[in-house]
């Protein structure tokens, strides 16, 4: 967390003229999705990189509430944009290889047609006239801009928090202009608590006696009170508990000394007041409104079967990111959007990012390394080109991503038997995935759907990299966002032995997949057995053993007898045991449970 306390996702924005701004305007009427019409609707529009010859660079970012075209400076001299830190030259959002379009929203207050627009019927400005609008109102107008452009075909489309329901908008409505959604810090629909917070932001605006039935706009007082305290407000819900701490816990008897007719006895409150009067030099009351209102409209469904049905109809890959502080839109909400997907058979990935920030996670540098690696990861794999460079990434997963649940030998002698026993195109879930070594061969074999459950955030990474499906959950929790008989195959890789619910996972694995594939070391294995008896240590060797007793992630220590005995008490069927040596490389069928080091069984139930 920054030391500069005030410090702020909005630190970067300005009232300055958007002097790389440009126009399109469409005279045709634009019918709205809660009845009435817009005569007219003019965009105010900002692009970053070149166009390729066959426009199939192009990727959309959609901006929350607050923000507006200018997503990043052009260049040096330009001032700074909303999120800079992940669009440009070089960034994740890399604008020397995609063609960035970042429009403001219809009802914004930077151009784009809204409440301060001229209603022409009347020749005033809209102001509390200007009807009611959604956010597939605001998905409509932007994709008019994108035909406008000539492109048929979005490479991506990108957006956190309300620009994260735009972009679920456009997977959903019209998936087959989208190669790929990514959905940052979002949900399907607000919670009552962030509804709740709306609602009284909307009021103080309302309740402002400078507010006049929103016709403010004849040179006299605007609204500042209300909007103010709806921002504040709002970077309330944006800040965790653990950075309102970081920032005011020390000195909160030390404000800052700002010129505000708030209260500022605490530092927490100058924070708020300054923020609050720095939004009034930018911000619309009426846009707030008018954008919060959507955003509060917004919903997809609140039960799994109402969210699988909006989801049906896509056809682009995901990427839905969540930060584990934010309590604005909680992870939980993006792993319902993430259950919902699967349940489709979407190919999708999710990382729940482990973060202090709160919800402006997403706007700030702290956890950039991590969502920004990932965003430009599978933009890198949407571009079928740039797909080809994914085993690039087997440098970062072979330097460092090794599972510290793997066998003996970095080689993986297994993942050759295991692809040899499964069935050619099997489509496959292959739990405690790692770096997708595995899926990758199975990948380069033919299989489909395949997908990876993995927890680590770094190997996530990895598998995105790869150009494959993965999601981040922990195995002991169940699987029960799958459905029974999903996947042909269901594998647990040298994973079980660090495996709590051992029960749970076997019985869920054998719901979810015809057949289970399960490896893992064999710690009957005679040299391990030596070195206890002989030297009286616990056992250490290369790879999954060099842990020490007192640091190991291994909580279990079974042999091939214990699983042939656990198979048979829970009633599961075992159609093909495989023991190797991997120090031989050698299938070993002479008293497996002493000369073996490596198991795999194929199990159903």
């Amino acid at each position: 967390m920054s030391d500069d306390l005030f410090l702020s996702s909005d630190s970067a924005r300005a009232a300055v003229p958007l002097t790389h701004a440009q126009t399109a305007v469409f005279d045709e009427p634009l019918a709205l999705e809660r009845s009435g019409e817009l005569p007219s609707v003019t965009v105010v529009y900002e692009t970053y990189g070149k166009l390729n010859a066959d426009r199939s660079n192009a990727v959309l970012i959609c901006h929350a509430l607050s923000g507006d075209s200018h997503v990043a400076a052009h260049n040096p001299a330009d001032t700074p944009g909303w999120w800079d830190i992940a669009v440009g030259p070089g960034k994740c959002i890399d604008t020397d290889r995609y063609f960035v379009l970042c429009p403001n929203v219809l009802g914004g207050c930077r151009g784009t047609t809204g409440p301060g627009s001229v209603n022409p019927a009347t020749g005033r400005p809209w102001g509390q006239d200007f009807p009611t609008i959604t956010v597939g109102d605001i998905v409509n107008v932007q994709r008019l801009l994108v035909e406008r452009l000539g492109i048929s075909r979005l490479l991506a489309v990108i957006g956190g928090s309300m620009g994260g329901h735009q972009a679920l908008g456009w997977a959903t409505r019209h998936s087959e202009s989208v190669r790929g959604a990514i959905a940052v810090a979002t949900s399907p629909r607000l919670t009552s608590q962030a509804l709740a917070f709306d609602v009284v932001g909307r009021n103080a605006i309302l309740r402002d006696a400078n507010f006049r039935g929103g016709q403010y706009y004849d040179g006299g007082p605007i609204p500042a009170v209300g909007l103010a305290i709806a921002r504040m407000l709002g970077h309330v819900t944006y800040l965790s508990r653990e950075a309102m701490a970081q920032k005011f816990g020390a000195n909160r008897l030390q404000p800052r000394q700002v010129a505000t007719e708030f209260e500022k006895k605490f530092s927490v409150g100058s924070y708020l007041a300054y923020q609050g009067d720095k939004f009034v030099e930018r911000f619309d009351a009426n846009s707030y409104l008018a954008l919060s209102m959507a955003m509060d409209l917004f919903d997809l469904g609140d039960t799994p079967e109402k969210l699988a049905a909006s989801f049906a109809a896509s056809r682009c890959r995901w990427l839905v990111l969540s930060f584990t502080s934010d309590w604005l839109f909680p992870p939980d909400q993006s792993r319902q959007m993430v259950h919902a997907l699967l349940a489709g058979n979407k190919p999708v990935s999710y990382c729940n990012i482990d973060s202090s920030c709160g919800h402006d996670a997403f706007l700030l540098t702290e956890d950039l390394d991590r969502y920004g690696r990932l965003i430009g990861a599978f933009l890198e794999n949407l571009n079928e080109r740039g797909a080809a460079k994914a085993e690039a990434a087997k440098d970062d997963e072979d330097a460092g991503a090794q599972s510290p649940t793997s066998i003996f030998h970095p080689q993986r002698l297994d993942y050759e038997r295991i692809v040899e026993l499964l069935p050619e195109s099997a489509s496959v879930l292959d739990l405690g995935c790692g770096s997708g070594s595995l899926l990758k061969l199975l990948k380069d074999r033919g299989h489909a759907p395949l997908l990876g459950v993995e927890l680590d955030e770094r190997k996530i990474l990895a598998c995105v990299r790869r150009g494959l499906d993965v999601v981040q959950a922990d195995l002991n929790e169940g699987l029960g966002q799958f459905a029974d008989g999903q996947f042909d195959c269901v594998i647990l890789s040298q994973t079980l032995q660090a495996v709590r619910d051992v029960e749970r996972v076997l019985a869920d694995m054998v719901r979810v997949g015809r057949r289970c594939v399960v490896s893992f070391p064999n710690f009957g294995y005679y040299k391990l057995r030596d070195m206890l008896y002989h030297d009286g240590r616990a056992p250490e060797s290369p790879g999954v053993l060099h842990y020490k007793w007192y640091n190991s992630p291994n909580i279990r220590f079974l042999t091939v007898a214990d699983f042939e005995d656990f198979c048979r008490d829970q009633g599961y069927t075992v159609h093909r045991r495989v023991c190797l040596d991997t120090e031989a490389r050698a299938e070993v069928y002479d008293d497996p449970n002493r000369k073996a080091d490596l198991a795999i069984f194929v199990v159903s139930r």
